[in-house]
């Protein structure tokens, strides 16, 4: 660290090459997944980040330009959603972005107009764009994770399903018999990050703002507003996506 910001340098490179090489490592030799996916990950994570900090710059100098890149944000979190719930190719997962983005757009979309119409988060591109990203990115994986988790349910108690349809239940409300008990699972992430927010962890926010000059209090205030927003964002991400599942099983 150099005061509040961390050292760019060969040090850097050399111990990030060394946790994705780690990580790559336990996964091949644990037998835990397929390798590939944790290399490709961290690749791309150094590419996009290194693009994305070119190009921020240009984007902050301009509220179009920030609105374009929030949408940017979307877009990409509603494919990658889509292609987590799918597991299919390209063209598949093109054609189930509606039902992901629906998700997403009505959990982040209310919320973050009431931050910025109330005030609690600044209406310039510096900061509009760090909670905006930290919103879709929490959206995404709770639809995700709802998503794949309804999917599965389905796929393993057909029987039930076909059951309850059997019994004269709508299509719909079967549908929802099977994978609503289950739909809890995808706020686990949020809810224990809130629960042990400061007793376990530090999460982005607070040590965002800490690195930024601000105080304790102010880090810690942010952070609140972030979990309490991501509760909020997340379970209605949730409940839509279980409902869409349902309607097209």
């Amino acid at each position: 660290m150099d005061g509040q910001n961390i050292v760019v340098g060969w040090p850097l490179a050399v111990v990030l090459v060394l946790l994705a090489a780690v990580g790559t490592l336990v996964v091949r030799l644990g037998r835990i997944d397929g390798w590939r996916p944790v290399a490709t990950a961290a690749v791309r994570a150094a590419v996009q980040l290194a693009v994305v900090s070119l190009l921020i710059t240009a984007v902050l100098a301009s509220g179009w330009r920030t609105a374009g890149f929030v949408l940017l944000m979307f877009a990409i979190a509603a494919f990658t959603s889509a292609g987590r719930i799918a597991r299919a190719g390209l063209r598949a997962t093109i054609r189930h972005m509606p039902g992901p983005a629906a998700s997403i757009a009505a959990g982040v979309a209310p919320v973050l107009a009431m931050l910025l119409g109330a005030g609690i988060v600044p209406a310039k591109p510096v900061a509009v764009i760090p909670i905006a990203g930290i919103l879709i990115g929490g959206a995404m994986s709770a639809t995700s994770l709802a998503g794949r988790r309804a999917r599965d349910e389905l796929h393993a108690r057909r029987g039930e399903y076909e059951a309850a349809l059997a019994l004269g239940f709508p299509t719909r409300d079967a549908a929802l018999l099977v994978t609503r008990p289950s739909a809890n699972q995808a706020l686990v992430p949020v809810l224990d990050q809130t629960r042990t927010v400061g007793l376990v962890t530090l999460p982005g926010a607070f040590v965002g703002v800490l690195l930024g000059g601000g105080d304790p209090v102010q880090a810690g205030v942010t952070q609140l507003v972030v979990l309490v927003s991501l509760l909020a964002i997340e379970a209605v991400a949730v409940l839509v996506t279980i409902e869409l599942v349902a309607r097209t099983p």
